[in-house]
């Protein structure tokens, strides 16, 4: 008689966690889809294909990342003692390198020649730019044209590594068109080209694919903590844009009933419609690019236009499975608007040292808001998803006007 489903052991064979996920595509890509779903499941149990993606890790990408105790802002706050999981540490800057490493080495056993991705903030892109130029595969980027102009600086490391980076002038021209654009190429050219995406999002086998790709990141830090202060954590703090950084944090903890989760959406402008990106605040089920998960459209089911000071939130949908996380109470969703976010940039860079991505801004802004719902008894693990290099710009336009 086999055991009932766990939250760690979702998604079914079919792909869904519980109402959400599955696939929702055109015939054409449905075998590539299958032949990908097949490839994982060996990979998974091919002890030769984690010992390379474990040695890569290391070697090329600088895993582990360090648990830093993040003592003068938890001096600040008079709260919890707050850890940041340095994935801002890692090759490229973020934690995207880790789930594009592995795809890379998929794409390899699967026989392309060709990688394709789509990027919003620009960090899948440099990461996917960074493994295709590593196993010297051709390498497409789709970015929207707004997103590269607010992350010029990563166009221009995308080309630098090889990569040809197009811009998306269609709809909103931001991380949902360019989502479009990438799905388009692949149907064209799917017999030579893997498609890398890059959040817990698409259809099966992608969301379950990539989130076990970044789950190294709560592997490592519930062993450091647990080294480091003798017991798991209260609270596990991450921004959730697709979802995958967070993902990697909470799913090794799903198990663990007292330790409590919160994704951190972008609230923009504030909960109005077209000014957020919080799926959570108003949205509503729906299929978009792929999956069928938690989104925001519109009464006709049209899609809205999303804001968010940081282009990695920007988007519609988040993960099928913090949809059901959600549903199911497990995890909470709140968010952080622009202001606070960039209030939160500048003051963890003044008081810590560390310029952290705006995207991962907003869950250091949340946390900010909580802390006095603490005690100093109390510990908070923190994903630093990324650094801000790539966000200096932008973010100096708020916060240093003058510049």
């Amino acid at each position: 008689m086999s055991s009932a489903p766990t939250f760690q052991s979702m998604p079914d064979e079919s792909g869904h966690f519980g109402t959400f996920g599955g696939r929702f595509v055109p015939e054409t890509l449905m075998a590539a889809l299958n032949e990908l779903t097949v490839e994982y499941t060996a990979a998974k149990n091919d002890p030769e294909f984690q010992q390379e993606l474990k040695q890569l890790l290391a070697d090329f990408c600088g895993r582990e990342t360090p648990l830093y105790f993040a003592e003068r802002w938890t001096e600040k706050l008079g709260g919890p003692k707050i850890y940041l999981k340095r994935e801002d540490l890692l090759h490229t800057g973020a934690h995207k390198i880790n789930n594009a490493l592995g795809q890379i080495l998929l794409a390899k056993r699967l026989g392309k020649t060709r990688i394709i991705a789509e990027t919003g903030a620009g960090q899948h892109g440099v990461a996917t730019a960074t493994v295709a130029a590593r196993f010297g595969m051709k390498c497409v980027v789709y970015m929207g044209a707004v997103d590269m102009e607010r992350q010029h600086l990563n166009v221009v490391r995308m080309r630098l590594l090889g990569a040809e980076v197009v811009a998306v002038e269609a709809g909103q021209r931001t991380l949902k068109e360019a989502v479009n654009e990438a799905l388009r190429d692949w149907v064209t050219n799917v017999r030579s080209t893997h498609y890398i995406l890059g959040s817990a999002l698409g259809p099966h086998p992608y969301p379950m694919m990539v989130r076990d790709f970044h789950r190294v990141i709560g592997e490592e830090a519930r062993r450091q903590i647990l080294e480091k202060e003798g017991r798991l954590p209260n609270l596990l703090v991450a921004c959730v844009g697709g979802g995958s950084n967070a993902i990697g944090l909470f799913h090794p903890f799903l198990g663990d009933e007292d330790v409590k989760m919160v994704g951190v959406e972008a609230g923009g402008h504030g909960i109005k419609h077209g000014e957020h990106a919080a799926r959570f605040q108003g949205g509503k089920l729906g299929v978009l690019q792929g999956t069928k998960t938690w989104l925001l459209a519109d009464d006709d089911g049209q899609i809205e236009l999303t804001h968010s000071v940081s282009a990695g939130l920007d988007y519609a949908a988040v993960g099928p499975e913090h949809a059901f996380l959600q549903a199911e109470g497990r995890v909470e969703y709140d968010f952080a608007t622009d202001d606070e976010a960039l209030d939160a940039f500048q003051e963890i860079a003044k008081i810590e040292g560390i310029i952290p991505a705006l995207e991962s801004a907003h869950a250091l802004a949340y946390v900010k808001k909580i802390a006095n719902n603490y005690s100093n008894s109390d510990i908070v693990v923190l994903n630093l998803s990324g650094r801000g290099d790539k966000d200096v710009e932008q973010a100096s336009k708020y916060l240093l006007p003058s510049e």
